[in-house]
């Protein structure tokens, strides 16, 4: 790669949130170190789904829901790239970008964070009718399906609103993601790890992925040095069953991922949003295989109805007309 000139300044984009520009300015922090003779400058905006908060997400609609803006600032060419929250990174990117890198992930679980008063109990031991905080309809259908006698309500709002409200009183408990949780300095606020097997996580969930312009050779380059591989091979599964199920980021799939030396296995799972059928099943093989593997995953679930369920629920939670504001 030639050296760009140091007078070069290279755009990155963001979200305004305070989770999305503690993680924009952990790469630009990174790039600066990697690049010290270029200089690397944060340019924010809000998304869809940052101005619409007094409506569940499923009902805006899940295409882009947190990134549209971002990607078009840079195919007009405002912006060089990107910075996401990898699970809020739709599978199918706009024609002209690619993600051009995925970073190391952390801890991909969710994680229960409770009012004062419930301080005594775990996920399991809640009594009948605590009110459950999440705007997520993977974690809310595999709840259900594990503990039918809780009661859920939709949250929305940046962590920090949802914190307050659990404070307050309005929810009993919330499901948040841990990598979340921790990049905010709340992860003493963390009340219990929720294993696996209760809730499979997001795709992509714990991971930055950082999205270009295809073909930017420069800006690949600059990308490609906070790569992380054991991470992308395991989004890359992920985001491969996701992809074909059709899945956007507001449906009930949840997924898990382990490697171990070259073998990964990928967990994914598809439930109905009542929580009364939850389909889940698992394929291993070999990382160079890691795109096949979410395409077999996908055909397994299809197989046992997986289909129908996401059928019912793209019918159920069709978008109203805010999506196309």
């Amino acid at each position: 790669m030639s050296v760009s000139s140091p007078s070069r300044v290279i755009k990155i984009g963001s979200r305004k949130s305070q989770l999305a520009l503690v993680q924009t300015h952990w790469v630009q922090e990174q790039l600066q170190q990697h690049f010290p003779d270029c200089e690397f400058e944060v340019c924010t905006m809000s998304t869809q789904g940052d101005n619409i908060l007094d409506v569940a997400l499923a009902k805006i609609g899940d295409k882009g829901l947190f990134t549209k803006e971002l990607e078009l600032s840079m195919i007009r060419k405002e912006t060089d790239l990107a910075v996401h929250s990898l699970k809020d990174l739709p599978t199918l990117l706009p024609e002209g970008l690619c993600l051009g890198a995925v970073t190391e992930r952390v801890d991909p679980a969710d994680a229960l964070v409770v009012h004062a008063d419930y301080h005594k109990y775990q996920l399991e031991t809640l009594p009948a009718g605590t009110v459950i905080g999440t705007s997520s309809l993977r974690r809310l259908a595999q709840l259900r399906y594990h503990y039918p006698h809780l009661e859920f309500k939709d949250i929305r709002g940046n962590l920090n609103t949802r914190l307050q409200k659990l404070d307050s009183g309005e929810y009993d408990g919330i499901i948040l993601a841990v990598a979340g949780l921790q990049r905010l300095g709340f992860g003493e606020r963390i009340h219990q790890v929720i294993p696996a097997e209760i809730s499979l996580h997001a795709v992509g969930q714990g991971a930055l992925g950082i999205e270009c312009r295809d073909g930017d050779e420069e800006i690949l380059a600059f990308i490609k040095a906070l790569e992380h591989l054991p991470s992308t091979h395991r989004c890359i599964a992920e985001r491969s069953f996701l992809n074909e199920l059709e899945g956007g980021c507001q449906v009930p799939i949840g997924v898990n991922t382990v490697l171990e030396g070259d073998q990964l296995t990928l967990i994914g799972m598809v439930a109905s949003l009542d929580g009364k059928r939850l389909i889940k099943d698992m394929v291993a093989g070999p990382i160079s295989t890691a795109t096949q593997l979410g395409v077999d995953l996908a055909a397994k679930v299809r197989e046992q109805g997986a289909q129908e369920i996401l059928a019912e629920i793209f019918a159920a939670t069709r978008p109203s007309d805010l999506s196309d504001q």
